[in-house]
């Protein structure tokens, strides 16, 4: 088994140079330099497919490129990518913690559904 990863498409099996995430909240498509690990909403690409990328209309491309001597350092990009895949993270739900009274429903055999009292 080979230690190295694969690019995501479909039957292609070129060595990922890449990795794709979306950020939905910024309708922004984010290909950087190959993730540390594979992560499992984001996208490893071989070179060719990377080169090829689109995203759906109204949507932001964002290359980070690793020749441009005008790109920022590997650092900068370190930490862009981990705000990306930070900001793409579900936010927990505030839950009340009020206490309230519950009222026997239906019943069917040995099961029984409940609803709120309303006050």
């Amino acid at each position: 088994m080979s230690l190295s990863r694969r690019c995501s498409r479909t039957a292609c099996g070129r060595p990922a140079a890449t990795t794709l995430t979306y950020v939905y909240a910024d309708q922004t498509a984010v290909l950087g330099p190959l993730a540390t690990y594979a992560e499992p909403h984001a996208y490893d690409l071989c070179v060719e497919h990377s080169e090829r990328l689109s995203a759906p209309r109204g949507w932001e491309v964002l290359r980070l490129v690793h020749d441009d001597p005008h790109a920022h350092s590997s650092d900068d990009l370190l930490a862009l990518a981990d705000a990306v895949r930070e900001a793409a993270q579900p936010r927990p739900v505030a839950v009340s913690r009020e206490p309230f009274e519950m009222q026997e429903g239906t019943r069917r055999g040995h099961l029984r559904s409940l609803r709120p009292t309303h006050d």
